[in-house]
């Protein structure tokens, strides 16, 4: 189904309930934010999202149910499936991180459950939601967009994450056109980072209709930034080699192919700094076959390990022990293995297709972006490095210091306050109308 089709079925519900065009004010009344008669009534906060899998919005989903009740805010949370089908091998649901209100839709992946039940759910609960906001997981997909049909003719306060970029994608005009209107359709857009919210801005949207809010790791309950320098330093190789990780999916948009030729390059240019230097990627994925047949054609073999998925005790070992975390990815909407590495002390050489680059990488002391696809500008990114970040112990708190306001709670914080302001802006304009 399409957009046409999602808004024929969005009328269609609001007419069989009994809703028409006459009766618009009526349901405003009914569904408007709080009156200042009420300013006690908690507002109601209804916020959705794609896979239940996905650890670190728990994280943030946690951190606004704790703040909530000094906000005066009832949060409900509605995950539509627990998984996707390119996470199954990746790790299970994580039930012990989800520490807030939440109603699961779809058992198993979201790629398995039909779009017009996708579209059928999403507009009931939109046509019967007492909140007073609701924040759309997205806009692009079918049914997303009979969502937030459902939501604007009920003129109910309707706002959507966005977490795309410009670089993510190649631009379709046609595509683009779907996503102008689906954003016309809702209020606000919370978006993750400059760059998405420039993506926003390029589709229509007006900054002052924007609010920026952070990406944040998920953490370990245990976590603490005063051992990380600790760490770092008791994690070094013993035989003093530079070590490069990558982690995340060996897939073609990762770019790794370029990543393998840049190091081999580097090794081959007789670098003293990169001797015996290892180049060693965490993650699985289906281009682990050409990537491991790439390294032996390349005579690396020996030098590039394939680790396959980690525990992330693992993980987190490899942050503190890398001489630098790599991403050189094609298309990435944030990067959070960036904030997972500079969180333990990792400085990172990053594409700068990447969508952290403004936040988390320009103008940094502890980390690099060089041009995607660029081998020699990998290449000596790579050479640079071990010198460049040698004293561990001090690049350790450069991290600390660029990563500090990327943490869930943060993240959490930006959020509410964006939802305080669209309550604010929303109730005023009732007001106002009456």
């Amino acid at each position: 189904m399409g957009v046409f089709a999602g808004s024929v079925l969005a009328r269609s519900m609001l007419v069989g309930a009994g809703i028409g065009r006459n009766q618009a004010a009526v349901v405003l009344d009914e569904t408007a934010p709080l009156q200042s008669k009420r300013k006690k009534t908690p507002v109601k906060l209804e916020v959705w999202h794609n896979i239940l899998w996905s650890n670190y919005k728990a994280g943030v989903f946690s951190q606004m149910a704790r703040q909530c009740d000094a906000r005066n805010i009832d949060l409900s949370v509605i995950q539509i499936a627990e998984t996707e089908s390119d996470r199954v091998g990746l790790a299970a649901v994580d039930l012990s991180r989800h520490k807030y209100p939440m109603t699961l839709l779809f058992n198993g992946t979201y790629s398995g459950v039909p779009t017009w039940k996708l579209m059928w759910e999403g507009a009931r609960r939109a046509l019967t939601t007492k909140a007073d906001l609701v924040v759309l997981a997205g806009y692009h997909r079918p049914e997303y967009i009979t969502q937030a049909v459902v939501l604007w003719l009920r003129r109910k306060p309707r706002a959507v994450f966005c977490d795309s970029t410009a670089y993510d994608r190649p631009q379709v005009w046609w595509k683009n056109a779907v996503k102008r209107a689906s954003f016309w359709l809702c209020d606000y857009v919370f978006c993750y980072g400059q760059r998405a919210q420039e993506y926003v801005q390029g589709l229509g949207v007006p900054k002052d209709h924007t609010f920026l809010r952070c990406q944040a790791a998920a953490l370990p309950d245990n976590y603490d930034p005063d051992a990380v320098a600790v760490q770092r330093l008791a994690h070094a190789p013993a035989d003093g080699k530079a070590l490069f990780v990558y982690v995340g999916r060996l897939s073609p948009e990762k770019r790794l192919d370029v990543l393998i030729k840049a190091f081999t390059q580097a090794i081959a240019n007789g670098t003293p700094d990169l001797v015996g230097a290892r180049l060693r990627l965490v993650g699985n994925g289906p281009q682990r076959p050409a990537l491991e047949a790439l390294a032996a054609q390349l005579g690396v073999a020996e030098s590039v390990e394939f680790t396959g998925g980690q525990s992330k005790e693992q993980l987190y070992a490899n942050y503190s022990a890398a001489t630098a975390m790599v991403l050189p990815s094609h298309s990435e909407p944030w990067g959070l293995v960036v904030n997972e590495a500079l969180h333990y002390g990792c400085p990172v050489i990053v594409s700068e297709r990447c969508g952290c680059v403004p936040e988390l990488v320009a103008n940094s002391d502890c980390g690099m972006a060089v041009p995607c696809d660029d081998v020699p500008a990998m290449t000596a990114a790579l050479e640079a490095a071990p010198a460049l970040w040698a004293d561990r112990e001090a690049i350790a708190a450069c991290c600390l210091k660029r990563i500090a306001p990327f943490f869930p709670a943060s993240a959490a914080d930006a959020i509410l306050d964006g939802v305080a302001q669209i309550v604010k802006i929303k109730t005023g304009e009732d007001q106002a109308g009456r």
